[in-house]
């Protein structure tokens, strides 16, 4: 019992390497699920009685079980046969390019991270960089929205920041899923985004196999009663206006939606800044004959501003980038639009869903349009940009401000005023002009430097659609 067995060295190296693949496989492994599992479900147990829409079953689902019924979905498969016929390729090459899409598409959707971790680097950041106000918010219709509907909110795109702010001011509500685009695939960004539970949207993209796969995530999402966040207009705002309503998305959750399960309710969200933290960058994107900017002139050019406002707020000299604001609108229930229209889209096709889906999205769109806040370097700007050659006192630009709230006002819009005091608002909002030298002061009397007309329309067009 006590004799000593000689082993080859090859045979006992494989003896180690098979005890630390079991080591890993059933400790390390379980070990890390729990570590990141338990934190998790604590934080859900604790929102379960605070959130407004519930955290579903389909975002507590793993990963790779949903990538598993993406591969397995029906209309996947048949999508993957059409096109491994037609393309003359076999079908397992075409499935493992149904697999990538699926596994660069699907979400990673980790509570803890989105509620604890997300929401503080949000709110965070968000007050760091801008006095953040909830402007309006059409209460008593969202009190209206059953607690099994699927709730989209459509917005408009004026920054990046959109994200941020949209998801930080709607955490007690519920944690919102967002198409995000490809600009954000790069790691280790994207392994937090996914975390968040957002997902990866190509645009423009002219694959019909990609695109059924993003229609089948989608659409099983918007039947699971996944909050979404959606930006109809694709892309941020180049000159200020809002854009055309691009309507894949949109269409991809109606054929995921079941009206006798649970109700699709669109949430309009409008949004608006003081200053946008891209506006030069997105208005010398349509100047016609410039170059684009590479990933790494705008990587560069991101840390010089950085710098460069680390480097005022080191001088005392830093001021925060004026307001951001945010309203919700009214509620439309597609169970509502659809009986008032007699629409059911589950049974159109063809250019006829095309019309109906086209009409929805310019509803929405209109919805949305009339929730964007009225800030004051919005106001002000549309001033100058009305006088462009004229040289006002304060006194003046107070009389031309006023009028044109009355107008505002008069039409339904939604003018977020400071502390209710114009004298006020009208002071920030000329500090900002005039801290980034889009206007002069002399003598008392203020002008817009001829040189950033472009800029100071670009503000005047966010509210362009109202006045």
């Amino acid at each position: 019992m006590s004799d000593l067995v000689t082993l080859p060295f090859w045979s006992f190296l494989l003896i180690v390497l098979f005890a630390l693949w079991a080591a890993y496989e059933h400790l390390v492994v379980p070990a890390l699920r729990w570590m990141v599992a338990h934190p998790a479900n604590r934080v859900i147990d604790e929102l379960s009685m605070r959130l407004r829409i519930g955290i579903r079953p389909f975002q507590r689902t793993r990963r790779q079980a949903l990538i598993h019924r993406l591969l397995t979905d029906p209309k996947v498969q048949q999508a993957a046969e059409r096109y491994a016929l037609q393309n003359h390729e076999p079908l397992g090459a075409v499935m493992r390019t149904v697999e990538k899409y699926a596994r660069e598409i699907v979400p990673a959707f980790n509570a803890y991270l989105y509620f604890r971790v997300g929401y503080w680097l949000g709110r965070t950041l968000a007050q760091a960089l801008y006095r953040v106000r909830l402007g309006f918010i059409d209460a008593e219709g969202i009190a209206k929205i059953g607690p099994d509907a699927t709730v989209v909110c459509v917005m408009n795109h004026r920054s990046n920041m959109d994200y941020v702010l949209a998801g930080y001011l709607a955490a007690d509500q519920a944690a919102l899923s967002y198409a995000v685009g490809e600009w954000a695939r790069i790691w280790p960004l994207s392994a937090l985004i996914r975390a968040m539970g957002a997902y990866f949207v190509r645009r423009n993209s002219a694959d019909e196999l990609y695109r059924r796969v993003l229609e089948r995530y989608i659409a099983m999402a918007t039947e699971a009663g996944v909050p979404q966040a959606v930006f109809p207009e694709g892309g941020l705002s180049r000159d200020g206006r809002m854009r055309e309503p691009r309507l894949g998305v949109l269409d991809y959750m109606l054929r995921g939606w079941n009206e006798h399960e649970r109700d699709l309710v669109f949430v309009p969200v409008g949004i608006n800044y003081d200053r946008v933290l891209e506006d030069r960058t997105l208005l010398r994107s349509i100047e016609p004959g410039v170059r684009r900017v590479g990933r790494t002139r705008a990587l560069w050019n991101t840390v010089r501003f950085v710098f460069h406002n680390l480097g005022l707020a080191l001088r005392s000299e830093w001021h925060r980038f004026g307001y951001a604001c945010v309203n919700f609108g009214a509620p439309v229930s597609m169970r509502e639009y659809c009986a008032s229209r007699g629409l059911d889209f589950r049974r159109l096709s063809g250019e006829e869903r095309k019309r109906a889906t086209a009409g929805l999205g310019r509803e929405l769109m209109a919805a949305v349009g009339r929730v964007v806040p009225v800030v004051p370097v919005a106001l002000i700007a549309s001033v100058f940009v009305r006088h462009p050659q004229h040289a006002l006192s304060q006194l003046e630009l107070k009389a031309e401000v006023q009028a044109l709230l009355e107008h505002l006002e008069a039409a339904g819009a939604h003018v977020y005023v400071p502390r209710r005091d114009l004298d006020y608002a009208l002071s920030v909002g000329l500090r900002m002009l005039t801290l980034r030298r889009l206007v002069e002061e002399k003598e008392g009397l203020f002008t817009a430097r001829p040189g950033e007309m472009p800029l100071l329309g670009y503000y005047a067009n966010s509210i362009a659609h109202l006045v």
